[in-house]
């Protein structure tokens, strides 16, 4: 009895540290810091001088720390004389219409497929799960004919296009609003709400685990994606960063142009570290929800 009333006295997950998590802790900091080798790798040969980047046998951690390699980076011109920054200007804005059409896409999209009664919905929602088995590569060709049949070869939009709808999103959207009640868009709408209130203000705020998950879903795609740039676009002012990173050792000295890639390495990489930080406490949400409380 007095072993049970131990146990119920002790919490699973204690505000404050605990002996019973000491067991935990010895474990999860050697896996921990072996998580945590890559990044610390990735700061470390950005900022190695050129010297450094072809030592045998290779150093892990810098020795004499420098910025030469990111100077360079700002101040090189591709070989058609478009400098790096207008890269990453498009890179940036494609990044952030993308981010904002897909959330505005995936949710009214998901919103409709999930409560809405019309004809036509069941069909839209295998072809949405049928669409999740196919890679970009698959569908490349009809894509392309598509986009050359819209007019948008060698348009900056066709950067976007593409990636308003993206079929995992969508589905993970709407399977999150399958589990708002009903019960509380009727009293809703009872209560004289439009369709588009009941969106914005019920429907959007339960939702914005799913939300993040899709904004971070969305950046990964478009920001690391260098695709676009090299199958629609031939205007190299009209390209993305992540297609100049592909070609900047080409465009250089291969020897001189390692310091340049390590520091274009980070400069892709620190994004992609502050998104995920900044939401994934709301990506867990969306993995661990099992229904609205």
């Amino acid at each position: 009895m007095a072993r049970h009333q131990k146990f119920l006295g002790t919490k699973i997950n204690p505000s404050r540290f605990n002996r019973t998590q000491v067991k935990y802790i010895i474990i999860l900091i050697p896996v921990l810091m072996f998580m945590l080798l890559p990044l610390i790798y990735i700061f470390n040969y950005a900022f190695k001088p050129i010297e450094e980047l072809f030592y045998y046998p290779p150093r892990f951690f810098v020795e004499r720390y420098t910025l030469q390699n990111f100077v360079k980076l700002f101040a090189v011109t591709g070989s058609s004389g478009i400098p790096m920054s207008r890269y990453l200007f498009n890179s940036i804005i494609v990044t952030i219409l993308v981010i904002g059409a897909s959330v505005v896409v995936s949710t009214l999209a998901g919103y409709a497929l999930s409560k809405l009664e019309f004809k036509g919905k069941k069909f839209m929602n295998e072809i949405n799960t049928l669409a999740l088995m196919f890679v970009g590569i698959a569908v490349m060709i009809p894509r392309y004919l598509v986009i050359e049949k819209l007019g948008l070869i060698d348009n900056f939009f066709v950067h976007v296009l593409p990636y308003l709808a993206i079929p995992v999103g969508l589905f993970l959207i709407k399977q999150f609003i399958d589990q708002v009640p009903d019960e509380l868009l009727d009293a809703s709408r009872i209560d004289g709400a439009s369709e588009f209130q009941i969106y914005t203000k019920i429907i959007l705020p339960l939702i914005k685990p799913a939300i993040a998950t899709v904004v971070i879903l969305s950046f990964q795609t478009v920001w690391n994606s260098a695709d676009t740039s090299t199958t629609y676009i031939n205007n190299d002012a009209l390209k993305t960063f992540a297609f100049y990173m592909n070609t900047l050792t080409a465009n250089t000295n291969g020897v001189a142009g390692q310091g340049m890639a390590a520091a274009a390495s980070l400069v892709m990489f620190i994004p992609n570290l502050l998104i995920f930080i900044l939401m994934q406490s709301k990506v867990m949400d969306t993995m661990a929800h099992s229904g609205i409380k």
